[in-house]
Formats: C-alpha cells, sequence, structure tokens
C-alpha cells in the first residue's frame, strides 16, 4: 500500500456538492428487493465496494440486473438458484450477515467468504440464532467463512443483548423468506431501514418501545417490488460535515441526504456542540426522511458526552466525530460503544493510537474515549489505516488541519465506501 500525503489547507471550502448514495439502503434494495420476486428500478444506487459485493452475488444467486450509471434494472423471478461457487463478500460484513439469513432458508448449501478484515469479525451474532431456527452453519471459531446448509426454518423469539441492525435485519430477512412470523427484542432501537423498506414494499412491522428495551414484531407478509430512489449516505456527508466545521471559513451545502432518525444522531450531537448547521428542504423519498444541510465554519465548538441510546445512531461516525472533539474546547467523553471494537478495524484503539500520533490529548478507555480539547494537532506522522475505510478519510482530514503534512499508510482504502471522495473534496476548493 502506497502511503499519500495530506496537508493542512490555507483555505475554506466553498460550494456545493451531492453524496453518494446510502450504502446501508442500497445493500437491502437488492438483498429485500430479491424477496419480492419481482421487477425493480432501483435509482441513485452506491458505487462502494461493499454494495457491488451484494450485487455480484445475487447475480451469482439468478438475479438478473442490468445497470446504466447508478440505477439499476433488476428482474429478482429467479432469484435463489443454487451457486455453482463459493459467494464472496469481499470487504462488506452487511452483505455477509443480511444475506447469510436469506441463504439459511434456501433448499441448498452456501458458503459465504470474504476478504482478510472480514474474516476477523463476529459472526456467531446471526449464526447462533440461524441455528436455533434451524440452520446448519459451520464457521472457524465463529468467523467466516459461512458455511450454510440451509432449510425448513421455524419462528423464534430472539432477544439480542446488542442494538444491531444486521443481527435485526438478518432474522428477518430469514423469517420472511420462509413466511414465518417473528417477535425481536433490542435494548434501543438500532437503525431501522430494514422495517422501513419492507414496509415500502408493502410489509406490516410493529414497533414497540418496552420499559428497557424494543420489540420488533410481525406475522406472515406479502411483498411487492416497486421503483425506488436511495437518498445520500448520512455516514459518507459526516466527513465533509465535520471538515467544513474544522476547516476555517468554509461554508458548504450537501443535497439530497438521507436523515433517517436512527442515523442522524451525529447531527443532533453537533447541534449539541454549537455547530453552524442547518437543514432545509426535508422531504420524505421512498420511505426515508431526505433533506439538505448548510454547514459554517463553527470556531466555538463545546466539549459534550455522547453515550447510551444515541451511539446505535452515530455509531459509524465515531471516528470522525472523534477528530472534531479535540478541537472543541472542555473534555469529551464517548462511552458505551465497545462494539467499535468489532468493526474493520478496532476503532476505539485505533483511533487513540493514530491520533495520538498527531498530538492529540486522548484516553482509551474499554467502551470508549475521553477527549481533551482544544488541542492544536502537529502532524509530522505517518498513519495507519488499518485496511479501515472510515480511518482513511478520517486522516484525510485531520491533514487538513495539522501544522505539519501527516502520510495516511493505505488510503486507497475510503474506495470500499466512497470512491468519489476525492473527486468531492477537490470540487469545493474552486
Amino acid at each position: 500500500m502506497a502511503n499519500f500525503e495530506t496537508k493542512k489547507l490555507n483555505k475554506g471550502l466553498h460550494g456545493e456538492i451531492e453524496i453518494p448514495a446510502d450504502k446501508s439502503i442500497s445493500h437491502r434494495s437488492l438483498i429485500i428487493g430479491s424477496l419480492t420476486k419481482g421487477k425493480m428500478k432501483i435509482e441513485n444506487f452506491s458505487s462502494a465496494e461493499d454494495c457491488a459485493s451484494t450485487l455480484k452475488i445475487l447475480v451469482e444467486l439468478g438475479a438478473k440486473i442490468e445497470q446504466v450509471g447508478s440505477t439499476l434494472f433488476v428482474d429478482f423471478t429467479s432469484c435463489y438458484q443454487a451457486p455453482k461457487s463459493i459467494l464472496d463478500c469481499g470487504n462488506s460484513g452487511t452483505t455477509m450477515r443480511l444475506m447469510s439469513g436469506i441463504l439459511s432458508a434456501q433448499n441448498f448449501t452456501s458458503t459465504l467468504c470474504g476478504d482478510e478484515s472480514l474474516t476477523k469479525r463476529p459472526m456467531k451474532r446471526v449464526t447462533v440464532p440461524l441455528n436455533e431456527m434451524g440452520a446448519h452453519i459451520e464457521t472457524t471459531e465463529g468467523h467466516a467463512p459461512l458455511k450454510i446448509t440451509g432449510g425448513k426454518l421455524n419462528p423464534i423469539k430472539y432477544e439480542s443483548k446488542l442494538a444491531s441492525a444486521q443481527v435485526k435485519s438478518c432474522l428477518m430477512l430469514a423469517s420472511i423468506a420462509q413466511n414465518l412470523p417473528l417477535e425481536y427484542t433490542e435494548p434501543t432501537l438500532s437503525r431501522n431501514h430494514t422495517e422501513r423498506m419492507l414496509e415500502y414494499f408493502g410489509g406490516k412491522i410493529e414497533t414497540k418501545e418496552l420499559e428497557d428495551k424494543v420489540l420488533i414484531k410481525f406475522g406472515k407478509m406479502e411483498l411487492t417490488a416497486h421503483d425506488l430512489y436511495i437518498a445520500g449516505d448520512i455516514s459518507s456527508a459526516a466527513f465533509f460535515i465535520i471538515m467544513a466545521l474544522i476547516v476555517p471559513n468554509s461554508e458548504i451545502t450537501i443535497k439530497n441526504v438521507g436523515l433517517n432518525e436512527t442515523r442522524s444522531g451525529i447531527i443532533d450531537v453537533l447541534l449539541d456542540m454549537g455547530a453552524n448547521i442547518e437543514i432545509l428542504d426535508k422531504k420524505l423519498i421512498s420511505g426515508e426522511e431526505v433533506a439538505s444541510l448548510k454547514i459554517k465554519y463553527t470556531e466555538n465548538l463545546k466539549a459534550t458526552t455522547v453515550s447510551g441510546n444515541i451511539i446505535p445512531r452515530l455509531i459509524d461516525e465515531i471516528p470522525t466525530l472523534a477528530l472534531l472533539m479535540t478541537q472543541a474546547e472542555g473534555i469529551s467523553v464517548i462511552k458505551d460503544a465497545g462494539d467499535l471494537r468489532n468493526k474493520e478495524s478496532d476503532r476505539l484503539k485505533t483511533v487513540h493510537d493514530e491520533l495520538t500520533k498527531l498530538g492529540a490529548k486522548i484516553e482509551e478507555k474499554e467502551d470508549g474515549l475521553i477527549i481533551y480539547g482544544k488541542t492544536p494537532l502537529q502532524g509530522g506522522a505517518t498513519l495507519n489505516t488499518y485496511c479501515d475505510h472510515r480511518l482513511a478519510m478520517t486522516w484525510f482530514i485531520a491533514g487538513l488541519i495539522t501544522e505539519n503534512p501527516i502520510n495516511i499508510d493505505g488510503f486507497e482504502w475510503h474506495k470500499t465506501s466512497f470512491p468519489e471522495f476525492l473527486d468531492k473534496f477537490n470540487s469545493l476548493l474552486k
């Protein structure tokens, strides 16, 4: 992997950009769409490598997909034929965990594999309940590859100790694939793109907040294919939001960003810190809230504590949020975020170690971080991405405010989720 140099930006960012499509919704448009066994058009499909892995797997399972730019024309009527080879999920945990649910409901054996990073991520969280339903899944000590022998499944009432959209979606899709009811509880509501899309396709789902958990419940359902448009990914937008907030004299507008309430925790936290963000033209598209965001450089950001129920609503944004917290006045605290240790990298350790190289004052805790601001970042170091796309882009932003240039080892990993990142950045320099 080649080093990539980034250095202090001596002028502000200005202009208007549109962020690529939401990865989570792009995955689900194909995976949930495949259960309709119908034909549909998907506009603004993500160009991320992760989503390409999902597309490729569904083609290998019998889906017919024609791609014209960012628009997909899809025919699922022949989907779920036995694959002729191992199904490669690449770096995508979403692909592996969600597809494991549907494949458990098929009358054939299949194997899901992934790259080196994916094989290190925990899969027991989905394989254990799927095996309880009647599937037979072989793993390597709880990790990929997953050899899935599908067949007749049984209904399940499952209580998850983790607020995880991937676990929840996996069991929902396994149940729907065999027209089974499901009762699923989690400690707090995780991102609900699956529920929203199922309802968009005609499904009926009950979500009820109980005293100390959330219940998701449904019976048998019939799904009907509909065309849909995918909004911009708020996790990708977050890099540019934070970039504009900490690079002096910046003012940018980001159009058509998805603001699903289970994903928009980053906006709530930033507003609480005093960030200058305006939400414009809010509307509903294909079952999801969408708006444009106007962001201005904010010099006097204030520290905050992020914990509890908001963590699942901004779990992917914590690395870049931690960077911003180094530039806020006071002591910021992130806690209840232990699941960050199970991402593409151990994001609590890597964020601590790499930001410390730049001169940040930061403490690593078992389930979070303590960040002391406002701290000038010196730079003059080489930062490792650990094959993690979110770290790659976070380090790029850090380099825009460090006194000395920094080198990023493995910056190309940003292409996993946001291959257009540099093009969007350069467009704001004009």
